[in-house]
């Protein structure tokens, strides 16, 4: 996809707030502070579109931004360590799953991943929630510059026996160096070019 416009559309927490529905939409999601905001900025070419923060947690709504007037990312709150107030981690869950379940327009979801570290429960349980709900996954590895190349390879390797799914699964990304920006991209329009249909990452 060529980004001729990118802009920010509003922040909602229930479905009352959502925008109309209308043109197909791609959530992203991920532990706080994996890189998510980075990943959409370099995406769209825009340094300053989502904030980015040391801190995690920061990003507390469903974040709607509008590109090129056909398309519709979806930032999801980040989920893990963040230091939030209990009770606003404590909606997080509720509020993201009610978005995902029930947004016709929604055709998938980018789940991304500190290639650094080791997938937990959370990420485990979340690609099965996905599944189950016949809800598309693109699987990306970000901070992959952070890595010498053999280091990479086996942190991909030791993902995906995590996740009882191969590398090929896997896309490696890196905001610094823009590696795998074009594999993101293929995986975004291969889904908007399918529509609704089911992607099924394991074996």
């Amino acid at each position: 996809m060529q980004v001729k416009s990118a802009e920010f559309i509003k922040s909602a927490v229930k479905p009352d707030q959502y925008p109309p529905a209308g043109p197909p939409e791609i959530a992203f999601a991920g532990r706080s502070n994996v890189g998510k905001s980075s990943l959409i900025n370099t995406l769209l070419n825009r340094k300053h579109l989502v904030k980015t923060s040391s801190t995690p947690g920061r990003t507390q709504l469903l974040n709607f931004f509008d590109i090129n007037g056909d398309t519709v990312f979806v930032d999801l709150p980040g989920y893990g360590y963040a230091k939030v107030p209990a009770r606003i981690k404590k909606n997080w869950g509720p509020m993201v799953e009610k978005f995902l379940a029930t947004r016709k327009t929604l055709k998938g979801v980018v789940l991304i991943l500190d290639i650094r570290r080791t997938p937990q429960d959370e990420e485990r349980d979340f690609i099965d929630w996905l599944l189950d709900n016949r809800i598309p996954v693109i699987l990306v590895l970000t901070k992959a510059d952070k890595l010498a190349k053999n280091k990479r390879i086996k942190q991909m390797q030791a993902i995906a026996r995590e996740l009882d799914i191969t590398t090929d699964d896997l896309i490696c990304f890196s905001a610094k160096t823009r590696m795998g920006l074009s594999d993101v991209w293929a995986a975004i329009d291969h889904l908007l070019a399918e529509g609704a249909m089911p992607s099924d990452p394991g074996p």
